[in-house]
């Protein structure tokens, strides 16, 4: 049996679990076992929403019982106020929710695929998940004048000596920035990007796009060099302030 087949069979198995129980609503499948069933790999793992009354949630997240019902665990912690992470001894790792119907119907969350539902549950509880909402001001140009100052920010912090602070704003921030970016120009990007993280699938997305992601990324040692490569790009790609430019190069040793 492949790695997708025993993700959706272990799926398959909690859903079986809470069937039996009276204060279980739904189990919703999310990710890659949820509506993009198309990206599910040996590497995924299991996402899932569990839907219960409103008394029964804190015992859902308290006794994991319904979850060793469809399998050994190994491991488990709570990660969220909603939620925990668990590995089964099977080697299936789990990031899951316990929701409400007050909370899945409010809150913001990535649209999932009904596994389960009991006869009475509200139709439409996989359409219920609701994107973040962009600000008015996540343009392309913003996207690109916050890498910037990014860089010269982390290029300060470099100077100072807070080299992992530099280090994150230089070579995590300003790059989800850039992506942001490509995102929002479609150059060269395949399918969307992730609501939630935007480094996701980032590879695959802008497989066409020639994204110098070695060059920018250098780590920790090369903050400088780092920033320098993501400049270019910037400039290669739009009109970038000559003075600011000057600024970010003058701390680059350039």
């Amino acid at each position: 049996m492949t790695a997708p087949e025993l993700l959706l069979q272990r799926l398959d198995a909690i859903a079986r679990s809470l069937a039996s129980r009276a204060d279980a609503i739904a189990l919703l499948g999310v990710g890659s076992v949820g509506r993009d069933l198309d990206r599910i790999d040996e590497h995924s793992d299991l996402d899932f929403f569990a839907i219960v009354e409103d008394e029964a949630k804190q015992s859902y997240l308290d006794d994991i019982g319904w979850l060793r019902e469809a399998a050994p665990v190994v491991y488990d912690f709570e990660n969220t106020v909603d939620g925990r992470k668990v590995l089964f001894a099977d080697g299936i790792y789990a990031e899951y929710a316990v929701f409400t119907l007050g909370e899945v119907t409010s809150g913001a969350f990535m649209p999932g695929r009904v596994v389960w539902q009991r006869a009475d549950a509200p139709a439409g509880l996989g359409d219920l998940g609701r994107l973040p909402s962009r600000s008015p001001l996540d343009t392309p140009e913003f996207n690109l004048n916050e890498a910037l100052t990014n860089l010269y920010v982390g290029l300060h912090r470099d100077a100072r000596g807070e080299r992992v602070s530099a280090m994150r704003l230089i070579q995590v921030h300003a790059i989800d920035r850039l992506l942001t970016y490509l995102d929002l120009t479609a150059d060269g990007v395949e399918g969307g990007q992730d609501a939630f993280a935007v480094d996701r699938r980032a590879e695959l997305r802008l497989a066409g796009a020639a994204f110098p992601f070695a060059e920018m990324m250098r780590g920790y040692e090369h903050n400088r060099e780092s920033a320098l490569a993501i400049l270019e790009w910037i400039e290669a790609h739009a009109s970038v302030s000559a003075a600011l430019a000057a600024e970010i190069r003058e701390l680059a040793g350039a």
